[in-house]
């Protein structure tokens, strides 16, 4: 029997208040597809009501005002209720309804586990008592792909012979395992008929977990670490595919087919995608750097428990979310596929969206919060930094940057080891250069003897031309050595004459500051040069890579910084003897625009 000659009466959709609302507003223009199809009695645009245990009922169509009575006589309406509703209201929605999909909340604070218990596993209790005693015919249950997901191994393909988790990392998934159960228990008695499905990852507008948590990452930056090898594949499933499937389930209840009541159904959308480059699509079309740094799954679950100790100790206010920290990276870094093939088969399903347009349309709704609206679209991420400029924008710039990990920490083992072979070995500085020299000059020796070519392998030649010098370069370095001989020859002569002792004495101390400086830096120097030079090392590979990851942080930092001192120079002069002010303006060490300020503080000093 079809679905739109089965249902002449009401359809109720019970929803919580996050994306399971945009489900129900796709659902209601399915159902008035059906009604274009053969039920001519159902109104031009359904109704939809926001109820609650406080509020009373109120349509939110912009139709006429209908009480309560009206609009459940109406053949096909919708209603969107608060699952905190008191029981009487909720038996008084169901009176007359043929066919209920309730939706229960998923973005519930997780530290309240007696809300998420009342909301979840006693709501769909309420629910399928109040569905018993109106004598509702079908009940299709939203439920999740999570519920056979133990956090700890990953999923290929699974499909409904796989059984839910006897233990469950999540709060979430173990109440929404439990109703779930509850509803499919409750097939079959008093003629209500049951069925649940398990969408898998479901985005699309009116989300407030996934990308909302995606944007409150991406602002500090710590969307750039991907967790794991970045390479676990997951499915994903659009909300207007969700509410597709919801209607087909309700039509294959509704020929009462065996192989649909009582059973529960994976949904996706049939385009498995790596977990990772779904997030990088999302997060670049928002105006986001995508994810690029790979981090082993163990050292985030480390960084992520001291965080959570610190905190606790600390007593800081953490961020709340459905999802615990410990179960977005089990999620982040484990395969999880899923096999439609049975909901395909028995209820009918197929994607209405495509994955490439429920993306596009996902990031288009949340235009609002990208990082700049103007450029959300188009921006370029192979633009150059300002560090890459800095450092040339060539393979110095591309080494000390990581563009290429490989490749970069091949350099860096590299410098190591000749920092260890140097310092840390325990020869002398001209020993372990010489031994250096020695090995070169063998390598390329054995290198210069090797036939062209040995068992097919071409070997190539170092070009004669890589140890020649230019000729210019040898020119200018002799002329600049020459010139400065010259220069010290003269200086010399004019001081053994006599004639300007100004410039003897100009020189004599310049060069007692010149000699004593660098008498004192040696000697410095030479006491901690090897933990100078290791220390360089560390800080060539790391500080141009953090500044250019935390570029707007670290220079919002220097500008407050600089503008703090900034104002306690102007606070030191203020107090400061008036002498010592004279004397700093006259030496031109105070600039002509703090003159009037310099001024005014000699003059009262005075």
């Amino acid at each position: 029997m079809p679905f739109d000659e089965a249902i002449p009466r009401t359809c109720v959709v019970l929803n919580g208040r996050d994306y399971v609302e945009e489900i129900a507003s796709v659902m209601t223009g399915l159902l008035i597809h059906l009604r274009n199809r053969n039920d001519k009695s159902v109104p031009e645009s359904p109704i939809r009501l926001s109820l609650s245990s406080s509020t009373p009922p109120s349509p939110t169509r912009s139709s006429p005002t209908h009480s309560l009575p009206v609009a459940l006589s109406i053949t096909k309406s919708m209603f969107a209720i608060s699952l905190k509703s008191k029981k009487w209201l909720l038996r008084k929605l169901l009176e007359g309804a043929s066919t209920v999909f309730y939706m229960d909340a998923t973005d519930l604070n997780t530290d309240d586990f007696y809300n998420c218990y009342m909301i979840i596993v006693q709501g769909a209790k309420n629910v399928v008592t109040a569905c018993r005693e109106c004598k509702v015919r079908r009940l299709v249950y939203n439920s999740t792909a999570d519920v056979v997901f133990d956090g700890s191994h990953d999923i290929h393909n699974g499909d409904e012979t796989l059984t839910c988790c006897w233990k469950f990392q999540d709060l979430m998934c173990d109440l929404k395992a439990q109703a779930e159960a509850l509803v499919l228990f409750a097939n079959n008695i008093d003629g209500l008929l049951t069925c649940a499905l398990r969408p898998s990852n479901v985005f699309g507008p009116g989300d407030t977990q996934l990308v909302p948590l995606l944007v409150n990452l991406a602002k500090p930056g710590w969307t750039k670490f991907i967790t794991g090898s970045g390479e676990n594949m997951s499915d994903f499933t659009y909300v207007e595919n969700v509410a597709h499937a919801h209607v087909c389930a309700a039509e294959a209840l509704d020929s009462r087919m065996v192989s649909v009541a009582g059973m529960a159904f994976f949904i996706t959308n049939l385009e498995p995608i790596k977990f990772w480059d779904f997030f990088s699509i999302i997060l670049e079309g928002l105006g986001y750097q995508r994810p690029f740094i790979k981090l082993p799954t163990g050292v985030v679950w480390y960084i992520i428990l001291l965080v959570k100790w610190i905190h606790e100790k600390l007593g800081l206010r953490t961020y709340n979310h459905s999802l615990s920290a410990c179960y977005i990276v089990q999620l982040a870094s484990r395969t999880r596929t899923f096999d439609c093939i049975a909901a395909q088969k028995h209820i009918g399903y197929s994607p209405v969206v495509s994955l490439e347009e429920g993306v596009s349309s996902t990031i288009q709704s949340f235009s609002h919060l990208a990082r700049d609206s103007s450029l959300a679209y188009s921006r370029d991420f192979n633009e150059q930094s300002k560090v890459e400029k800095l450092l040339g924008g060539g393979k110095v710039a591309d080494i000390l940057l990581w563009k290429d990990e490989k490749k970069t920490f091949t350099y860096f083992l590299v410098l190591v080891l000749l920092f260890y072979w140097f310092f840390l070995g325990g020869s002398t500085l001209t020993s372990s250069a010489a031994k250096l020299l020695l090995l070169l000059s063998a390598v390329l020796f054995g290198y210069g003897i090797l036939p062209s070519n040995i068992f097919g392998f071409n070997v190539k030649r170092i070009s004669p031309s890589c140890f020649e010098l230019s000729e210019t370069a040898i020119k200018d370095s002799i002329a600049r050595i020459s010139f400065l001989w010259n220069m010290g020859f003269r200086n010399i002569r004019l001081l053994a004459k006599g004639d300007d002792w100004n410039n003897f004495f100009k020189v004599c101390s310049a060069y007692y500051i010149k000699v004593a400086g660098s008498l004192y830096l040696s000697k410095l120097m030479l006491q901690s040069f090897t933990w100078s030079i290791g220390l360089a090392l560390v800080f060539a590979f790391t500080a141009f890579f953090v500044y250019e990851q935390y570029e707007p942080e670290i220079d919002g930092l220097a500008k407050f910084l600089f503008n703090y001192l900034k104002k306690s120079k102007v606070s030191l002069i203020r107090n400061v003897p008036a002498p010592f002010v004279s004397f700093l303006y006259d030496c031109k060490i105070l600039h002509e625009h703090k003159a009037p300020t310099e001024g005014n503080d000699r003059k009262r000093l005075q």
